[in-house]
């Protein structure tokens, strides 16, 4: 169905991959996994066409195959309309059906001159009432995937530019999912999808039969949905395939991991005994060298030392024939939280509280308390609430009814989920020396921790990658050492060893955590207790297993 043969591209001097190959079959769900700025995105662009490759071709079978192709971003023109944009119909099926009985009642009352004209536009009638059939079918389809994905209340004549990032994402989605083709092609489907629409999406690919690649950050997602695991190493800049899914794919390579140390230490324990006989040899044949004047007594001695060359060049081959090199370390984000100052037991208390917009509320009656060292997770459907909750919070928005009260201590540190509190024309050096004090090498020492090295510090914020702002974001929040962080989808944009090095991080965090969060695994290695926003209102549960389901 699609094959990449020796696919290789590069910008520049940085080499995104080189000699990529492999084949997806009908049926298959493979997930496509590597670090940010490894080339998915761009390999994905190169099999739609988008981009050209360097080197290497592209084959789908049969040759007249179209994939669906979901971006992270949505083109649409100005005026567009959701049912424009989903292709549904714009007249009723009602109208098509009244011009086809007009066509053949005008056709069973025509003279023989009329005819020949008569039967052409009852055809034409026929032909358009199929095509308004089909595209009140695709109506009613598009009806059943709107509200999956959690766009019920979106009205069909609604502008697609003023829709949310989050709603254009999931309206693209729905447009892939109606077309049906026979092969899918998805870049972060799950960002912006709470957990009933993810819920839906799983099952519906479970249901799919065409074939699906698909770039995920989300383990649990693709535990669920793939059977195949595509690894783009930025080291080798090649891919590996793996079969199974994520996890099958994380034992797969910590066996290779401890394999590869394996051999690499029987290697170098040989390599140490071959040069301790070579040095062994070679210290006796000096010794005896040094030792006598007697031609038989020396020529022993070169005899020796010859042996102690030879032993070398052996070894030297060996090597270059078969060097095992040391398993390298991947290149990860280093996120600690160090120096907490301390807060008070109870760190936040909402009593009574109604907040929402121009008077309107979006949350009411909302009591709750929030303990020291507490981890709460906030879920629940888009447009809930959650980020208006943090913003509350955070001291952005005031309460219109009811009293939030802060601990003794507390010191708030905000993460925005769009990254608003970045000014597009500061560099991430201005950023944190903004929120410390320490001198230039401290700053880029600091944000070498964070993965910008060199003069990526001087690089202006509206420059960087969706993934490099939430890096820097959660650098800021390190150097301003906060002891309350209110979190909102702080690992959207982040690759799976960077969001395991987060939880890790926010495991040894000595503070209080509020995150509004959709990745299940991060949920459930995370959480203290879920806050579930949904209808206006706020409810406590201890896990995931607790909430209510539709």
């Amino acid at each position: 169905m699609l094959q990449l043969s020796s696919i290789s591209k590069s910008y520049g001097d940085n080499v995104l991959f080189e000699g990529v190959s492999f084949i997806v079959n009908p049926g298959d769900r493979v997930g496509l996994v590597g670090p940010n700025g490894c080339g998915k995105t761009t390999l994905l662009r190169i099999i739609v066409g988008e981009e050209p490759p360097d080197a290497g071709s592209v084959r789908f079978t049969p040759p007249d195959l179209r994939p669906g192709y979901l971006g992270q971003s949505l083109a649409f023109a100005p005026e567009e309309t959701v049912a424009d944009y989903l292709g549904l119909a714009s007249e009723g099926l009602a109208a098509a059906e009244a011009r086809v009985a007009e066509a053949a009642m005008a056709l069973a009352a025509a003279g023989e001159a009329e005819r020949e004209e008569l039967v052409a536009a009852y055809d034409r009638a026929l032909a358009e009432l199929e095509r308004v059939a089909e595209r009140e079918q695709r109506a009613r389809e598009a009806a059943a995937v709107l509200a999956g994905l959690g766009l019920r209340s979106l009205g069909l004549e609604t502008k697609v530019a003023v829709l949310s990032g989050g709603q254009k994402t999931r309206l693209g989605l729905a447009r892939l999912l109606l077309d049906r083709p026979r092969l899918l092609l998805l870049d972060e489907p799950t960002n912006h999808l709470d957990f009933e629409a993810l819920e839906w999406l799983e099952a519906w690919l479970r249901g799919y039969r065409g074939a699906a690649l698909v770039v995920s950050h989300d383990r649990t997602f693709l535990d669920r949905t793939v059977s195949g695991i595509l690894e783009l190493d930025p080291l080798t800049r090649r891919v590996t395939a793996y079969p199974g899914n994520y996890s099958d794919y994380l034992d797969a390579k910590l066996r290779e991991r401890e394999k590869q140390m394996a051999a690499y230490k029987d290697q170098q324990e040989r390599i140490a005994r071959v040069e301790e006989d070579i040095r062994r040899l070679s210290g006796y044949a000096a010794s005896i060298e040094r030792g006598t004047i007697h031609y038989h007594q020396r020529k022993i001695a070169k005899g020796i030392a010859r042996r102690a060359v030879v032993q070398r060049r052996r070894l030297e081959r060996e090597l270059e024939e078969s060097r095992v090199e040391k398993p390298a370390l991947t290149w990860h984000m280093k996120l600690e939280f160090t120096d907490t100052p301390e807060s008070g037991r109870e760190v936040a208390i909402l009593e009574g509280v109604a907040v929402g917009y121009g008077g309107v509320p979006v949350l009411r009656d909302v009591s709750q308390v929030v303990r020291a060292g507490e981890r709460v997770a906030l879920v629940g459907p888009n447009g809930s609430g959650k980020t208006t909750l943090l913003r509350l919070l955070a001291g952005q928005l005031d309460p219109l009814t009811g009293r939030v009260r802060l601990g003794a201590g507390v010191r708030v540190g905000y993460y925005a989920q769009e990254q608003e509190g970045l000014d597009p024309s500061r560099t991430p050096f201005d950023v944190i020396a903004e929120v410390c004090s320490a001198s230039q090498t401290e700053i880029r020492t600091f944000l070498h921790r964070f993965l910008f090295t060199g003069d990526d510090v001087f690089i202006p914020v509206g420059d960087l990658s969706f993934g490099e702002r939430a890096r820097l974001v959660l650098a800021r929040l390190v150097a301003t050492g906060c002891n309350l962080l209110l979190l909102d989808e702080p690992i959207n944009y982040l690759d799976i060893p960077s969001r395991a090095s987060f939880e890790r991080a926010i495991a040894g965090f000595g503070g209080t955590v509020l995150a509004a969060v959709h990745d299940r695994y991060f949920i459930r290695q995370f959480a203290t207790r879920i806050w579930h926003v949904s209808e206006g209102r706020v409810a406590s549960y201890l896990g995931l297993e607790d909430l209510p389901r539709r």
